[in-house]
């Protein structure tokens, strides 16, 4: 009778971690899903405002945006300015046609955008236009 208890006490020994591997997972996965669109709201872009705009059509369009810290993001994604110029001789050579959407924001510098505007000319990618908000005019 005393063997047949000591094989009873034996158990469970060792940590079954898989449990704690599967939350895991989930936090990586809903950190990766949410990463973006944290970092999209903390870059935002204050247009200027103006009375005339030009509308363009959206649909060969890609935007770039200029942030006040002189970020540049092109199609939402952020760039360093070795990489949009690398991203620009790609689109220059694949379709040299693209219309560009510049979004400066209204405090960003002067010459941050006209080196984005530069790099465009550099490449002959010469069809771009300046995003502004028209400024509703009203009694």
């Amino acid at each position: 009778m005393a063997t047949k208890l000591d094989d009873q006490d034996d158990g469970i020994n060792d940590i079954n971690i898989t449990p704690f591997v599967d939350v895991v997972l989930v936090l990586l996965v809903i950190f990766m899903v949410t990463a973006p669109v944290m970092i999209k709201e903390s870059l935002k872009v204050n247009l200027p405002k103006t009375l005339t705009s030009d509308i363009t059509s959206k649909a060969d369009s890609i935007g770039v945006a200029i942030t006040k810290e002189g970020q540049v993001l092109l199609n939402g994604k952020l760039f360093t300015e070795d990489s949009l110029k690398a991203e620009f001789q790609k689109i220059a050579k694949n379709s040299p046609n693209t219309n560009f959407l510049l979004s400066a924001d209204a405090d960003s510098r002067h010459g941050d955008v006209v080196k984005v505007i530069d790099l465009l000319k550099k490449n002959n990618l010469n069809r771009f236009a300046l995003q502004v908000e028209k400024i509703k005019e009203g009694p």
